[in-house]
């Protein structure tokens, strides 16, 4: 079960001591502003969202871990996808692979996070268990997963594509 739920910093977290930072990961595809990002940019440019996550790990059994970062639906949305935002169907076909630092990757819909399809709160997070991330770089949490197979750490790359479906067969001589 998770929790996801809107943070405003407080001056704590406003006057957070610098760590050597992540390198930025990139923002790209199909989209209009392609940019680089990095946690600071995140913690400072969009809303803060918190996270109370638990997922079953095969080898250690429940984790439970608190992350706050921003809501990856928005830092999209502010890239300007390569969709038209009116149209419902046109927004299904389009897919995000997010891919980490240690290569591990995964792929997500775009309907997942739209608020008229599923609106699952997927972030990318700032921070874990009250640690900010700068140093390791953001952490993308699916938090309505069981399991942790689709968080990826340290992300170096989010990509955003239309998927136009498989080619089809040629056709056949009657």
């Amino acid at each position: 079960m998770s929790r996801v739920s809107t943070q405003h910093r407080t001056a704590s977290t406003q006057n957070r001591t610098p760590l050597p930072a992540a390198a930025p990961f990139l923002l790209r595809g199909e989209v209009a502003r392609p940019v680089s990002l990095t946690v600071t940019d995140l913690r400072e440019r969009w809303a803060a969202h918190r996270a109370d996550v638990v997922f079953h790990c095969t080898t250690d059994g429940p984790r439970h871990h608190t992350f706050e970062g921003a809501l990856l639906r928005d830092v999209i949305a502010d890239a300007s996808p390569g969709f038209d935002a009116r149209r419902r169907k046109d927004r299904t076909r389009y897919l995000l692979a997010v891919t980490g630092g240690d290569g591990h990757h995964t792929v997500l819909s775009w309907a997942e996070l739209d608020a008229d399809f599923g609106n699952v709160p997927i972030l990318l997070a700032t921070s874990m268990d009250g640690r900010d991330l700068d140093a390791e770089g953001s952490q993308l949490v699916v938090p309505s997963d069981h399991c942790g197979a689709r968080y990826v750490s340290a992300i170096t790359s989010v990509w955003l594509g239309e998927y136009t479906g498989p080619p089809l067969p040629p056709t056949l001589p009657l």
